[in-house]
């Protein structure tokens, strides 16, 4: 092999390296941009979500939702500690009150001001109960968020609203284990 033959074969495996080290470099660019702007996932971690959302699952976290809703699922950085990353359930919206009372969940707003009690047999066993007497406003741009698994959950129960900066978005997607792959649809209350 002379010199113009290694050059020319030195050549064609560097520009396939360069072409196959762009693409790389485009895919970790879209993925980049789809986790920090579009979409990211959360590992539940422990069992305050049970039996709807079980320990080591994952969910796929819609960022671009901002107006969240009764009953949806959200992921969102626990203030007390904004290192540590929640999943729970939108029970109260901005400006409303909320009334823990005999296990009953009432919600107090300008269209029910006489309250009215929360369905929760969407996602609660009937067994599960909501053990407080107690009663809380949602300041504006908060939410009133708790788990599923009641009697284990740390939740705006114990450390109070849980303010809007803190929250990712809404869960969209069980993305692991394989078996378990489904989308989390919305309530409709």
């Amino acid at each position: 092999m002379d010199w113009q033959e290694f050059r020319e074969n030195l050549f064609e495996k560097s520009s396939w390296a360069f072409n196959l080290s762009k693409v790389v470099v485009v895919l970790v660019i879209i993925i980049l941009l789809t986790h920090f702007f579009i979409a990211t996932i959360f590992v539940v971690s422990g069992g305050s979500m049970e039996p709807n959302f079980n320990n080591g699952e994952y969910l796929l976290i819609n960022r671009l939702v901002h107006n969240f809703k009764r009953g949806d699922v959200i992921g969102f950085y626990y203030p007390g500690q904004p290192s540590e990353k929640y999943i729970k359930r939108v029970i109260g919206l901005p400006g409303e009150k909320i009334k823990i009372n005999k296990n009953k969940v009432i919600i107090y707003n300008r269209k029910n001001p006489d309250g009215f009690v929360l369905d929760e047999s969407f996602y609660l066993a009937s067994d599960n109960f909501t053990q407080w007497n107690k009663t809380w406003q949602v300041p504006d741009d908060e939410y009133f968020v708790m788990g599923d698994n009641r009697g284990n959950s740390s939740d705006s129960r114990i450390w109070s609203t849980l303010p809007a900066k803190y929250i990712v978005g809404r869960a969209v997607l069980v993305l692991w284990p394989i078996k378990d792959i489904s989308i989390i649809n919305r309530i409709g209350y």
